[in-house]
Parts: structure tokens; sequence; C-alpha cells
């Protein structure tokens, strides 16, 4: 399984195919900070107002890092797909964030007809 899989989505069944085998829920998670340096960047993108590019390619990067430890995860049991993606952040501290992307990994397999 890849993370560019065809079969992960946010919906909880995947058209055409049916669910062979649930795994349960499988997980990525990512704790960030945000560097100093990053941090005076953004300060000086926020003085100009609109997108604080800094912060949202941290974002981007930290979210795909999730996606791909629980791409990882579900391959690792056996799914060839995983539902019901979501993603969740948390800040634990100033600066100091974590991004948890989970779903319920699955066997499918097409649909006879």
């Amino acid at each position: 399984m890849s993370a560019t899989n065809p079969f992960t989505t946010t919906a909880f069944d995947l058209p055409g195919y049916r669910i062979t085998k649930n795994f349960g829920v499988v997980r990525g998670l990512i704790v960030r900070s945000r560097s100093v340096v990053g941090n005076f960047g953004a300060s000086i993108q926020s003085l100009f107002g609109g997108n604080i590019t800094i912060y949202t390619s941290l974002c981007e990067q930290a979210r795909e890092e999730a996606f791909r430890d629980m791409i990882t995860h579900a391959g690792q049991l056996g799914a060839n797909a995983v539902i019901g993606v979501r993603y969740d952040a948390t800040e634990i501290m100033p600066g100091i964030s974590e991004v948890l992307c989970y779903g319920t990994a699955v066997q499918v397999e097409p649909e006879t007809k």
C-alpha cells in the first residue's frame, strides 16, 4: 500500500467494492515544533496579512507525514484500503503541536455483478 493508494477515503465505503475484513483503527502521529527562524519569518508575513506560507507549509508537511504513517500502519496489518480517514490536531504546548491522521483499515475486493 503506498501513500497514493486510491483506496483511501473519508467515506465509510468504497463504491464498487465490498469490505471483506476489518483490521480496526490505524493511525499516524506527528509532533512538530515551530523553529525560531520560522516564527520570525511568519511574524514578518503576518504584518502584511493574508496567507502565512511558512505555517501553511509546516502544517501540510505534518499532515502528509501523519497520513503516510497511517498508510504504513494499515499496510503492516495487511489492509488494502483505509476508510473514514480523519485528521486531528492539538497544541501540546505553545509552539508544539501534534497532528493525528486516523481511519479504519480494511480489506476490500471488487463487487461481483
